[in-house]
């Protein structure tokens, strides 16, 4: 049965909006615990646009479940990671311009890097994933490069416009994780998944954890934090 892990990343943009104190992304992650959900995600951008050191501080002193800490493989994060200590870090690439993380990392490209990050984070104690398309000889390099978890990019499925797009992206994911179950990787998937888009998923069994943020953040702006996370909860893990 899956489980389903929450970013806060946009409680925070709210506040930042405003270069207030409020939306509190802390409080949002101890409402979402307590309404079922098993893990909290923050990502710490090098341009801090929405999460600040402060919140990452916070986070790790009050989640009671697995915090999960999304980051680019740059020596500032690493860091931080370092002195922090998160149950997890999730390696992502980064680009300033973009509105939200637009794909996986290259694995394959940069395979000496992220052995390099992973292993100093792996000898602290910190679980790696990483955050790829669903692509298998990406997973394979993930492997390589000594992940403990990969993250399937779930982005251009949650794009998708027409069925036969929609079948043809969801069928990439279906079988990367195969392939990386066969690897004994552990299976995450997240990005651009909703309260619609992620019902398909159910027939993955591969897929461990769902690691979903706007659309509980918005559904939340509705409903409340603790309905909406027990919402999405009933999704990830209907039985």
């Amino acid at each position: 049965m899956a489980i389903l892990s929450v970013n806060v990343d946009h409680v925070a943009t709210i506040r930042e909006a405003r270069g207030i104190d409020e939306p509190d992304p802390v409080l949002a992650a101890g409402i979402a615990e307590l309404a079922g959900a098993e893990g909290i995600i923050c990502h710490l951008r090098e341009d801090r646009r929405h999460i600040q050191d402060r919140d990452l501080s916070l986070l790790r002193k009050t989640v009671k479940t697995i915090l999960n800490l999304e980051m680019a493989a740059v020596k500032e994060l690493v860091d931080i990671a370092l002195t922090v200590k998160p149950d997890m870090v999730t390696l992502v690439p980064e680009k300033r311009e973009e509105l939200t993380t637009e794909g996986g990392l290259d694995v394959i490209r940069n395979k000496e890097e992220y052995e390099r990050v992973t292993g100093t984070l792996k000898e602290a104690g910190i679980s790696v994933s990483f955050f790829i398309d669903p692509n298998h000889d990406q997973i394979q390099e993930s492997f390589n490069a000594g992940a403990d978890i990969i993250e399937i990019h779930t982005g251009h499925y949650s794009d998708a416009k027409s069925e036969p797009e929609i079948l043809k992206e969801f069928e990439k994911i279906s079988q990367a994780a195969k392939v990386a179950k066969k690897l004994k990787l552990r299976v995450h998937a997240g990005h651009g998944l909703n309260y619609v888009n992620v019902k398909r998923f159910s027939s993955i069994p591969e897929i461990e954890e769902y690691s979903i943020g706007h659309s509980i953040i918005a559904r939340a702006v509705m409903v409340g934090m603790d309905q909406a996370t027990r919402e999405m909860i009933r999704l990830v893990s209907p039985f």
